[in-house]
């Protein structure tokens, strides 16, 4: 008979989530979209063994896609689906604290990524499943997009990998970066802005540049991958805790700042991602009042700001259903099929105001609203 699984560092169940928006929203062709997602991956060979397989689907990428895109062109939401699963892979591959996923081997194949991104032919990765599923991607997203939308997934995808490469290099120095640089750096690794290229794409958002990219736009998508970071690290610090050195997540680094077990920094954490919350709320608000009155640019802003609610809500259902987190590898040989999390929503956030936090990398975004610390 096996040992039970060891107990989680954090204690359960998770605590409650802020989050006041429209939640459990799924695209009506999720099913269908899975179905092909897989028979893709599995066409293309991108997992050597069944054990790989059966990690690689545990990550329920289609699920993902289907939650924070709950409308829109399925064709589009299936890329995005296969593109998803295709990165969870190369994911899984930086966190593994293997010596083949150093800093410098994740930076090496975040160039050659990149540059195959833009140009196709470059030849600069190694020949094999993984490669030939990225081409296949590639291809297939250069036809679909425009080169505006283009630019943009590359953007996002530099975004991905700058921050791994981040994270893998503080791994490799041993230390524990401070909340500051964390708060700055950290979300980066998360890809906000390499899914909503997605989420636009298939829902038909168009926004020209010096919309979507003035200040208080910027910061609400900031911010809204802050919140979705920070659910990702506690979704999924079972799954990386039997690392050394720790891995860097708001938890640890809010321990190793405080002195103190994960399960005590487990409130801060929660605190400072709803203190961003309330702020998201705050901004999407203002920015949707902007949107009002103004013709199509200001339908398509408004729906851009929807498509942020729909990543922020559809991240915490998605994982809270994923056995790659709610059964992780380092307790378990296989994913326990039907693993999850019971997920509690909170009526209010867990702190009070909105008062920005004394984090200069955040004080910005608080500067939208004209709140300052």
């Amino acid at each position: 008979m096996s040992a039970p699984p060891r107990p989680s560092r954090l204690g359960h169940p998770l605590p409650a989530f802020y989050c006041p928006l429209e939640r459990d929203l799924r695209h009506p062709e999720a099913e269908r979209i899975e179905a092909r997602a897989v028979a893709w991956l599995d066409d293309h060979g991108l997992y050597p063994d069944p054990v790989e397989r059966a990690w690689g689907l545990a990550t329920r990428s289609a699920d993902f896609s289907c939650r924070i895109v709950p409308e829109g062109d399925p064709e589009a939401v299936l890329l995005f689906a296969q593109w998803n699963y295709w990165a969870n892979a190369v994911d899984d591959w930086q966190d593994s604290g293997s010596d083949d996923a150093g800093t410098a081997a994740v930076v090496e194949h975040g160039v050659r990524l990149l540059r195959t991104l833009e140009n196709p032919g470059a030849g600069v990765l190694p020949d094999g499943p993984v490669t030939r599923a990225l081409a296949d991607l590639v291809d297939r997203t250069r036809a679909r997009l425009t080169p505006y939308e283009m630019r943009r997934f590359v953007e996002g995808t530099r975004d991905w990998l700058l921050g791994a490469a981040w994270q893998a290099a503080r791994a490799e120095a041993g230390g524990m970066p401070g909340l500051n640089d964390f708060a700055a750096m950290g979300a980066l690794a998360n890809g906000t802005r390499f899914s909503l290229t997605w989420s636009d794409v298939a829902r038909g958002v168009r926004l020209p540049a010096d919309v979507l990219h003035s200040a208080d736009v910027q910061a609400l998508t900031d911010a809204a991958g802050f919140v979705v970071s920070a659910d990702n690290d506690l979704f999924s610090y079972d799954k990386d805790d039997h690392m050394e050195p720790r891995e860097v997540n708001l938890v640890n680094v809010l321990a190793h700042q405080e002195h103190c077990s994960p399960a005590a920094a487990l409130p801060l954490a929660v605190a400072l991602r709803d203190r961003v919350m309330v702020l998201f709320l705050t901004l999407r608000d203002q920015v949707v009042e902007r949107a009002d009155g103004t013709g199509d640019e200001g339908a398509h802003l408004a729906r851009y700001v929807a498509g942020l609610t729909h990543y922020v809500a559809g991240s915490i259902a998605w994982q809270s259903r994923a056995p790659r987190y709610a059964s992780p590898r380092n307790r378990h040989e296989l994913p326990l099929p039907g693993a999850g999390f019971t997920i509690r929503y909170a009526d209010a956030p867990s702190g009070t105001g909105l008062r920005a936090p004394a984090l200069p990398a955040l004080d910005h975004w608080w500067r939208q609203v004209g709140v300052r610390a």
